[in-house]
Protein backbone atom coordinates (compact mmCIF):
# COMPACT_ATOMS: atom_id res chain seq x y z
CA UNK A 1 0.00 0.00 0.00
CA UNK A 2 1.57 3.69 -0.97
CA UNK A 3 1.91 5.50 2.40
CA UNK A 4 -0.73 8.63 2.08
CA UNK A 5 0.69 12.13 1.27
CA UNK A 6 1.04 14.78 3.95
CA UNK A 7 -1.35 17.10 4.27
CA UNK A 8 -0.67 20.37 2.83
CA UNK A 9 2.12 19.03 0.44
CA UNK A 10 1.18 19.66 -3.33
CA UNK A 11 4.29 18.41 -4.51
CA UNK A 12 4.06 14.75 -3.74
CA UNK A 13 -0.14 14.90 -4.87
CA UNK A 14 1.91 15.50 -8.51
CA UNK A 15 3.74 12.54 -8.15
CA UNK A 16 1.44 9.79 -9.41
CA UNK A 17 1.30 11.48 -12.22
CA UNK A 18 5.27 10.53 -13.32
CA UNK A 19 6.02 7.80 -11.49
CA UNK A 20 7.01 5.33 -14.48
CA UNK A 21 8.73 8.19 -15.90
CA UNK A 22 11.34 9.00 -13.01
CA UNK A 23 11.36 5.44 -11.46
CA UNK A 24 11.65 3.34 -14.34
CA UNK A 25 15.30 3.96 -15.30
CA UNK A 26 16.27 3.83 -11.74
CA UNK A 27 15.61 0.21 -11.52
CA UNK A 28 17.99 -1.31 -14.26
CA UNK A 29 18.21 -4.44 -14.33
CA UNK A 30 15.83 -4.89 -11.54
CA UNK A 31 12.99 -5.08 -13.97
CA UNK A 32 9.53 -6.45 -12.47
CA UNK A 33 11.64 -7.14 -9.52
CA UNK A 34 10.27 -9.77 -7.18
CA UNK A 35 13.72 -9.30 -4.41
CA UNK A 36 15.39 -12.44 -4.07
CA UNK A 37 15.74 -13.34 -0.31
CA UNK A 38 19.31 -11.49 1.21
CA UNK A 39 19.17 -8.91 -1.54
CA UNK A 40 19.59 -5.06 -0.58
CA UNK A 41 19.09 -1.74 -2.63
CA UNK A 42 21.07 1.25 -1.80
CA UNK A 43 19.69 4.34 -3.85
CA UNK A 44 21.76 7.56 -3.32
CA UNK A 45 22.08 11.11 -5.38
CA UNK A 46 25.28 10.75 -7.86
CA UNK A 47 26.43 14.73 -8.61
CA UNK A 48 27.45 14.45 -11.97
CA UNK A 49 30.50 12.78 -12.59
CA UNK A 50 31.63 12.46 -8.90
CA UNK A 51 32.09 9.55 -7.95
CA UNK A 52 32.87 10.12 -4.15
CA UNK A 53 29.76 8.90 -2.55
CA UNK A 54 29.24 5.71 -4.84
CA UNK A 55 32.67 4.77 -4.18
CA UNK A 56 32.44 4.18 -0.52
CA UNK A 57 28.67 2.94 -0.47
CA UNK A 58 30.18 0.18 -2.94
CA UNK A 59 33.37 -0.49 -1.27
CA UNK A 60 31.04 -0.67 2.55
CA UNK A 61 28.35 -3.09 0.41
CA UNK A 62 31.78 -5.25 -0.35
CA UNK A 63 32.48 -5.39 2.71
CA UNK A 64 29.34 -6.63 3.85
CA UNK A 65 28.81 -9.07 1.55
CA UNK A 66 31.98 -10.75 2.10
CA UNK A 67 30.87 -11.15 6.16
CA UNK A 68 27.17 -12.18 5.33
CA UNK A 69 28.02 -15.11 2.11
CA UNK A 70 24.21 -15.44 0.23
CA UNK A 71 23.48 -11.75 1.14
CA UNK A 72 23.71 -9.08 -2.42
CA UNK A 73 24.08 -5.28 -2.63
CA UNK A 74 22.35 -3.32 -5.35
CA UNK A 75 23.86 -0.24 -5.82
CA UNK A 76 21.49 2.60 -7.57
CA UNK A 77 22.77 5.81 -8.35
CA UNK A 78 20.00 8.43 -9.07
CA UNK A 79 21.74 10.89 -11.60
CA UNK A 80 19.60 14.19 -11.31
CA UNK A 81 19.14 17.41 -10.27
CA UNK A 82 18.72 18.30 -6.67
CA UNK A 83 14.42 18.60 -6.58
CA UNK A 84 14.30 15.59 -9.12
CA UNK A 85 16.28 13.65 -6.85
CA UNK A 86 13.92 14.18 -4.19
CA UNK A 87 10.95 13.46 -5.79
CA UNK A 88 12.54 9.90 -7.20
CA UNK A 89 13.34 9.04 -4.06
CA UNK A 90 10.17 9.21 -3.08
CA UNK A 91 8.62 7.54 -6.47
CA UNK A 92 10.85 4.56 -5.43
CA UNK A 93 9.58 4.40 -1.72
CA UNK A 94 6.32 4.88 -2.23
CA UNK A 95 6.12 1.50 -3.85
CA UNK A 96 6.88 -2.00 -2.35
CA UNK A 97 8.27 -3.10 -5.77
CA UNK A 98 10.79 -0.47 -6.28
CA UNK A 99 11.31 0.97 -2.65
CA UNK A 100 15.45 0.85 -1.89
CA UNK A 101 15.95 -0.82 1.78
CA UNK A 102 18.48 2.33 2.31
CA UNK A 103 17.44 5.59 1.07
CA UNK A 104 19.93 8.59 1.26
CA UNK A 105 18.22 11.65 2.09
CA UNK A 106 19.25 15.41 2.61
CA UNK A 107 17.99 16.30 6.25
CA UNK A 108 16.19 19.40 5.02
CA UNK A 109 13.57 16.70 3.49
CA UNK A 110 13.36 14.41 6.48
CA UNK A 111 10.26 15.71 8.11
CA UNK A 112 8.38 15.97 5.45
CA UNK A 113 9.20 12.10 4.51
CA UNK A 114 8.49 11.10 8.09
CA UNK A 115 4.95 12.94 7.69
CA UNK A 116 4.43 11.16 4.67
CA UNK A 117 4.68 7.79 5.74
CA UNK A 118 7.60 6.71 3.99
CA UNK A 119 10.27 6.03 6.67
CA UNK A 120 10.38 3.37 9.51
CA UNK A 121 11.65 4.59 13.07
CA UNK A 122 15.40 3.06 13.63
CA UNK A 123 14.79 3.66 18.02
CA UNK A 124 15.09 -0.14 18.12
CA UNK A 125 18.15 -0.61 16.39
CA UNK A 126 20.05 3.09 17.51
CA UNK A 127 19.45 1.85 21.35
CA UNK A 128 21.52 -1.38 20.32
CA UNK A 129 24.27 0.76 18.50
CA UNK A 130 27.42 1.43 20.90
CA UNK A 131 28.05 4.66 17.55
CA UNK A 132 25.25 6.43 18.42
CA UNK A 133 26.39 7.78 21.50
CA UNK A 134 29.53 9.35 19.60
CA UNK A 135 27.22 12.04 17.42
CA UNK A 136 27.08 15.20 18.42
CA UNK A 137 23.52 16.17 19.64
CA UNK A 138 22.56 18.96 16.81
CA UNK A 139 23.19 16.02 14.56
CA UNK A 140 20.56 13.83 16.32
CA UNK A 141 18.44 16.41 16.41
CA UNK A 142 18.66 16.92 12.73
CA UNK A 143 17.28 13.26 12.45
CA UNK A 144 14.52 13.01 14.54
CA UNK A 145 10.79 13.62 13.70
CA UNK A 146 8.45 15.27 15.46
CA UNK A 147 7.37 12.14 17.36
CA UNK A 148 10.26 12.02 19.13
CA UNK A 149 11.83 9.09 17.37
CA UNK A 150 14.84 8.26 15.32
CA UNK A 151 14.44 8.33 11.68
CA UNK A 152 17.87 8.63 10.07
CA UNK A 153 21.45 7.90 10.60
CA UNK A 154 23.24 11.14 9.86
CA UNK A 155 26.17 11.54 7.40
CA UNK A 156 28.85 13.82 7.69
CA UNK A 157 28.22 17.54 8.31
CA UNK A 158 29.20 20.50 6.40
CA UNK A 159 29.21 24.21 6.84
CA UNK A 160 29.29 27.25 4.27
CA UNK A 161 31.38 30.66 3.68
CA UNK A 162 33.20 32.35 1.16
CA UNK A 163 35.46 30.63 -1.28
CA UNK A 164 37.61 33.44 -3.50
CA UNK A 165 40.31 33.38 -6.25
CA UNK A 166 43.25 35.24 -5.03
CA UNK A 167 44.79 36.07 -8.34
CA UNK A 168 41.72 37.57 -9.42
CA UNK A 169 40.99 39.48 -6.30
CA UNK A 170 44.59 40.81 -6.72
CA UNK A 171 43.80 41.92 -9.89
CA UNK A 172 40.97 43.63 -9.22
CA UNK A 173 43.33 45.34 -6.47
CA UNK A 174 41.48 43.63 -3.33
CA UNK A 175 44.31 43.48 -0.56
CA UNK A 176 44.62 39.78 0.90
CA UNK A 177 43.33 38.48 2.71
CA UNK A 178 40.05 39.24 1.79
CA UNK A 179 37.52 39.81 4.88
CA UNK A 180 34.30 41.52 4.04
CA UNK A 181 32.57 42.81 7.26
CA UNK A 182 29.15 43.95 5.50
CA UNK A 183 27.33 43.26 2.96
CA UNK A 184 28.29 46.49 0.86
CA UNK A 185 32.19 45.24 1.41
CA UNK A 186 30.67 42.03 -0.55
CA UNK A 187 29.66 44.22 -3.07
CA UNK A 188 32.42 46.85 -3.40
CA UNK A 189 34.77 43.55 -4.28
CA UNK A 190 32.53 42.29 -6.84
CA UNK A 191 32.15 45.53 -8.22
CA UNK A 192 36.07 46.22 -8.46
CA UNK A 193 36.36 42.81 -10.27
CA UNK A 194 33.66 43.53 -12.92
CA UNK A 195 35.27 46.56 -13.39
CA UNK A 196 38.64 45.56 -13.25
CA UNK A 197 38.89 42.19 -14.75
CA UNK A 198 36.78 41.20 -17.53
CA UNK A 199 35.45 37.60 -18.69
CA UNK A 200 35.35 37.19 -15.17
CA UNK A 201 32.00 36.51 -12.92
CA UNK A 202 32.46 38.53 -9.77
CA UNK A 203 30.26 36.59 -7.50
CA UNK A 204 28.32 33.55 -7.14
CA UNK A 205 25.61 33.14 -5.07
CA UNK A 206 22.81 30.58 -6.03
CA UNK A 207 19.37 31.67 -7.19
CA UNK A 208 16.42 30.33 -8.68
CA UNK A 209 14.53 27.32 -9.12
CA UNK A 210 16.66 25.02 -11.04
CA UNK A 211 19.48 25.57 -8.69
CA UNK A 212 17.12 23.74 -5.75
CA UNK A 213 17.57 23.35 -2.21
CA UNK A 214 21.17 25.22 -3.08
CA UNK A 215 19.59 28.40 -3.98
CA UNK A 216 17.66 28.53 -0.44
CA UNK A 217 20.14 27.23 2.15
CA UNK A 218 22.91 28.89 1.24
CA UNK A 219 21.65 31.30 -1.66
CA UNK A 220 18.83 33.36 0.02
CA UNK A 221 19.20 32.12 3.79
CA UNK A 222 22.90 33.04 3.70
CA UNK A 223 21.74 36.57 3.68
CA UNK A 224 18.81 36.36 5.59
CA UNK A 225 20.40 34.62 8.48
CA UNK A 226 22.59 37.81 8.74
CA UNK A 227 19.46 40.07 9.07
CA UNK A 228 17.51 40.98 12.44
CA UNK A 229 14.82 38.92 11.11
CA UNK A 230 13.68 34.94 11.69
CA UNK A 231 12.29 32.79 9.41
CA UNK A 232 10.77 30.77 11.92
CA UNK A 233 9.98 31.58 15.32
CA UNK A 234 11.25 28.26 17.40
CA UNK A 235 9.42 29.65 20.27
CA UNK A 236 6.30 30.46 18.94
CA UNK A 237 6.24 27.80 16.30
CA UNK A 238 5.16 30.34 13.45
CA UNK A 239 6.65 31.27 10.38
CA UNK A 240 7.40 34.62 9.96
CA UNK A 241 5.48 36.89 7.55
CA UNK A 242 6.46 40.40 6.62
CA UNK A 243 9.83 40.17 7.49
CA UNK A 244 12.64 43.03 6.67
CA UNK A 245 15.41 40.79 6.44
CA UNK A 246 13.56 39.04 2.88
CA UNK A 247 13.17 42.58 1.69
CA UNK A 248 16.78 43.20 2.47
CA UNK A 249 17.80 39.63 1.30
CA UNK A 250 16.05 39.69 -2.12
CA UNK A 251 17.37 43.32 -2.64
CA UNK A 252 21.32 41.98 -2.30
CA UNK A 253 19.83 40.19 -5.25
CA UNK A 254 18.38 42.34 -7.10
CA UNK A 255 21.74 44.36 -6.75
CA UNK A 256 23.77 41.60 -7.95
CA UNK A 257 22.22 40.79 -10.83
CA UNK A 258 20.54 44.09 -11.57
CA UNK A 259 24.66 44.89 -11.73
CA UNK A 260 25.98 42.51 -13.23
CA UNK A 261 27.81 41.28 -10.47
CA UNK A 262 26.34 37.50 -10.80
CA UNK A 263 26.54 34.88 -13.83
CA UNK A 264 24.82 35.25 -16.52
CA UNK A 265 21.32 34.76 -16.05
CA UNK A 266 20.95 31.69 -18.59
CA UNK A 267 23.83 30.15 -16.75
CA UNK A 268 22.43 31.09 -13.34
CA UNK A 269 19.15 29.08 -14.17
CA UNK A 270 20.85 25.82 -15.65
CA UNK A 271 20.58 22.90 -13.34
CA UNK A 272 23.83 22.06 -13.99
CA UNK A 273 25.87 25.67 -12.90
CA UNK A 274 27.60 24.16 -10.06
CA UNK A 275 29.68 21.73 -12.48
CA UNK A 276 30.46 24.32 -14.49
CA UNK A 277 31.78 26.51 -11.29
CA UNK A 278 33.51 24.16 -9.61
CA UNK A 279 35.37 22.23 -12.97
CA UNK A 280 35.46 25.16 -14.92
CA UNK A 281 35.47 28.87 -13.68
CA UNK A 282 37.10 28.15 -10.38
CA UNK A 283 40.23 26.38 -12.19
CA UNK A 284 40.48 28.89 -14.70
CA UNK A 285 40.26 31.31 -13.15
CA UNK A 286 36.80 32.91 -14.52
CA UNK A 287 34.91 33.42 -11.00
CA UNK A 288 35.96 35.82 -8.06
CA UNK A 289 34.09 34.78 -5.26
CA UNK A 290 31.36 31.64 -4.88
CA UNK A 291 29.40 31.25 -1.56
CA UNK A 292 29.64 27.47 -1.17
CA UNK A 293 30.69 24.46 1.53
CA UNK A 294 33.42 22.57 2.39
CA UNK A 295 32.78 19.46 0.40
CA UNK A 296 33.55 21.36 -2.53
CA UNK A 297 37.32 20.57 -2.52
CA UNK A 298 36.40 16.70 -3.55
CA UNK A 299 35.88 18.18 -7.20
CA UNK A 300 40.12 19.06 -7.37
CA UNK A 301 41.07 15.61 -5.87
CA UNK A 302 43.47 13.96 -7.83
CA UNK A 303 41.72 11.35 -9.86
CA UNK A 304 38.42 13.65 -10.04
CA UNK A 305 36.96 14.69 -13.62
CA UNK A 306 37.93 18.28 -12.09
CA UNK A 307 41.54 17.40 -10.60
CA UNK A 308 43.16 20.68 -9.92
CA UNK A 309 46.37 19.68 -7.49
CA UNK A 310 46.91 23.53 -7.03
CA UNK A 311 43.87 24.62 -5.58
CA UNK A 312 44.88 25.01 -2.73
CA UNK A 313 47.65 27.79 -3.55
CA UNK A 314 44.74 29.39 -5.97
CA UNK A 315 41.96 29.58 -3.73
CA UNK A 316 40.97 31.24 -0.15
CA UNK A 317 38.58 31.40 2.17
CA UNK A 318 36.51 34.32 4.30
CA UNK A 319 33.27 33.95 6.63
CA UNK A 320 30.20 35.49 5.04
CA UNK A 321 29.34 38.60 6.70
CA UNK A 322 26.06 39.84 8.34
CA UNK A 323 24.44 42.88 6.39
CA UNK A 324 25.71 45.39 8.73
CA UNK A 325 28.46 43.86 10.62
CA UNK A 326 26.18 42.92 13.40
CA UNK A 327 25.89 39.77 15.48
CA UNK A 328 28.84 38.09 16.00
CA UNK A 329 29.77 39.36 12.51
CA UNK A 330 29.27 36.28 9.97
CA UNK A 331 27.00 34.04 9.39
CA UNK A 332 27.58 29.93 7.94
CA UNK A 333 24.80 27.19 7.60
CA UNK A 334 25.13 23.94 8.09
CA UNK A 335 23.14 20.66 7.04
CA UNK A 336 24.09 17.17 6.21
CA UNK A 337 22.43 14.29 4.76
CA UNK A 338 21.23 10.75 6.69
CA UNK A 339 20.78 7.24 5.80
CA UNK A 340 17.37 5.98 6.52
CA UNK A 341 15.20 3.06 6.27
CA UNK A 342 12.24 3.34 3.97
CA UNK A 343 8.74 1.76 5.58
CA UNK A 344 7.72 -0.47 2.83
CA UNK A 345 11.27 -2.30 2.51
CA UNK A 346 11.08 -6.38 3.06
CA UNK A 347 13.71 -6.89 5.26
CA UNK A 348 14.81 -3.98 7.83
CA UNK A 349 16.81 -6.26 10.06
CA UNK A 350 19.04 -7.41 7.29
CA UNK A 351 19.26 -3.44 6.28
CA UNK A 352 20.00 -2.22 9.03
CA UNK A 353 23.08 -4.60 9.23
CA UNK A 354 24.46 -2.66 5.80
CA UNK A 355 23.90 0.70 7.70
CA UNK A 356 26.06 -0.11 10.59
CA UNK A 357 29.02 -1.49 8.21
CA UNK A 358 27.94 2.03 5.99
CA UNK A 359 28.65 4.06 9.09
CA UNK A 360 31.30 1.77 10.92
CA UNK A 361 33.89 4.07 11.97
CA UNK A 362 36.11 3.46 9.18
CA UNK A 363 33.68 3.62 6.75
CA UNK A 364 32.52 6.98 8.38
CA UNK A 365 36.04 8.27 7.92
CA UNK A 366 36.18 7.28 4.39
CA UNK A 367 33.08 8.70 3.47
CA UNK A 368 33.85 12.01 5.12
CA UNK A 369 37.38 12.44 3.41
CA UNK A 370 36.12 11.49 -0.05
CA UNK A 371 33.51 14.32 0.00
CA UNK A 372 35.53 16.78 1.74
CA UNK A 373 33.33 17.12 4.67
CA UNK A 374 33.21 17.62 8.33
CA UNK A 375 32.51 14.84 10.99
CA UNK A 376 29.69 15.25 13.50
CA UNK A 377 31.13 11.64 15.49
CA UNK A 378 33.79 12.12 18.36
CA UNK A 379 35.31 8.50 17.21
CA UNK A 380 35.69 9.94 13.76
CA UNK A 381 37.07 13.52 14.77
CA UNK A 382 39.22 11.53 17.29
CA UNK A 383 40.65 9.68 14.57
CA UNK A 384 44.11 10.02 13.06
CA UNK A 385 43.26 10.25 9.03
CA UNK A 386 40.60 13.53 9.91
CA UNK A 387 42.97 15.19 11.38
CA UNK A 388 43.59 18.50 9.08
CA UNK A 389 43.20 15.95 6.21
CA UNK A 390 42.24 18.90 4.17
CA UNK A 391 43.81 22.42 3.70
CA UNK A 392 40.11 23.80 3.99
CA UNK A 393 38.98 21.55 7.16
CA UNK A 394 40.04 23.79 10.18
CA UNK A 395 38.56 26.94 8.60
CA UNK A 396 35.28 25.31 7.99
CA UNK A 397 35.29 23.19 11.43
CA UNK A 398 35.93 26.18 12.80
CA UNK A 399 32.61 27.40 12.26
CA UNK A 400 30.74 24.14 13.42
CA UNK A 401 29.87 25.40 16.80
CA UNK A 402 28.69 28.68 15.21
CA UNK A 403 26.31 27.22 12.74
CA UNK A 404 22.61 28.01 12.54
CA UNK A 405 20.46 25.21 10.75
CA UNK A 406 17.14 25.13 8.60
CA UNK A 407 13.76 25.14 10.57
CA UNK A 408 13.41 21.46 11.22
CA UNK A 409 9.51 21.06 10.18
CA UNK A 410 7.72 19.04 7.97
CA UNK A 411 6.27 21.54 5.63
CA UNK A 412 10.12 23.57 5.36
CA UNK A 413 10.41 21.75 1.10
CA UNK A 414 7.79 23.91 0.41
CA UNK A 415 8.81 26.62 2.05
CA UNK A 416 12.10 26.16 0.71
CA UNK A 417 10.66 26.19 -2.95
CA UNK A 418 8.84 29.57 -2.43
CA UNK A 419 12.28 31.03 -1.03
CA UNK A 420 13.86 29.76 -4.78
CA UNK A 421 10.85 31.06 -6.48
CA UNK A 422 11.45 33.93 -4.74
CA UNK A 423 14.72 34.54 -5.99
CA UNK A 424 14.25 33.55 -9.18
CA UNK A 425 11.26 36.15 -9.26
CA UNK A 426 13.96 39.03 -8.44
CA UNK A 427 16.96 37.39 -10.54
CA UNK A 428 15.32 37.53 -13.98
CA UNK A 429 13.68 40.95 -13.10
CA UNK A 430 9.65 39.88 -12.92
CA UNK A 431 9.19 41.17 -9.54
CA UNK A 432 11.28 43.89 -7.52
CA UNK A 433 12.17 42.79 -4.23
CA UNK A 434 9.20 44.11 -2.46
CA UNK A 435 6.57 42.32 -4.63
CA UNK A 436 8.90 39.37 -4.58
CA UNK A 437 8.54 39.33 -0.17
CA UNK A 438 4.84 40.14 -0.70
CA UNK A 439 4.64 37.16 -3.50
CA UNK A 440 7.01 34.71 -0.34
CA UNK A 441 4.43 35.71 1.95
CA UNK A 442 1.29 34.70 0.29
CA UNK A 443 2.97 31.61 -0.97
CA UNK A 444 4.25 30.86 2.91
CA UNK A 445 0.33 31.06 4.22
CA UNK A 446 -1.22 29.29 1.47
CA UNK A 447 1.63 26.50 2.58
CA UNK A 448 1.00 25.68 6.19
CA UNK A 449 -2.17 28.54 6.69
CA UNK A 450 -2.32 31.89 8.30
CA UNK A 451 -2.43 30.48 11.81
CA UNK A 452 0.67 29.10 11.82
CA UNK A 453 2.38 32.48 10.39
CA UNK A 454 3.03 35.66 12.53
CA UNK A 455 3.81 39.21 11.05
CA UNK A 456 7.43 40.65 11.93
CA UNK A 457 6.99 42.97 15.14
CA UNK A 458 9.61 45.95 14.56
CA UNK A 459 11.50 48.17 17.28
Amino acid sequence: MTPPPARGFSRRALLAAGGALLAAPALGACGADARAPGHLRVTYQQWGSARAVGDYIEGAAAEFMAARPGTSVEVVPLVAAENDFFTKNELMMASARTTPDIAYEDTFILKADIAAGYLRPLDDYVSRWPLWDTYVDVAKDAVTGEDGKVYGIPGPTDTRGIWYHRGVLAAAGIAAPFRPRTWDDLLTAARAIRDRVPDVVPLVLYSGKAQGEKASMQGLQMLFNGTDSVLYDEATRRWTTGAAGMRESLGFLHTVFGEGLGPPLQAALDPNLTETVYTSWMPEGRVGMVVDGNWIAQNWDPGASGAWPEWSRTMDLARMPTRRGQGRGFVTLSGGWAWSLPRLAPDPDLAWGLLETLMSTENALRWTVAEAKLANRSDVMEHPGYDGYSPASPFFTDLVPYADYRPATAPYPQISSAIQAATEDVMTGRLGPDAAADAYDAALVDIVGVEQTAPEVRA
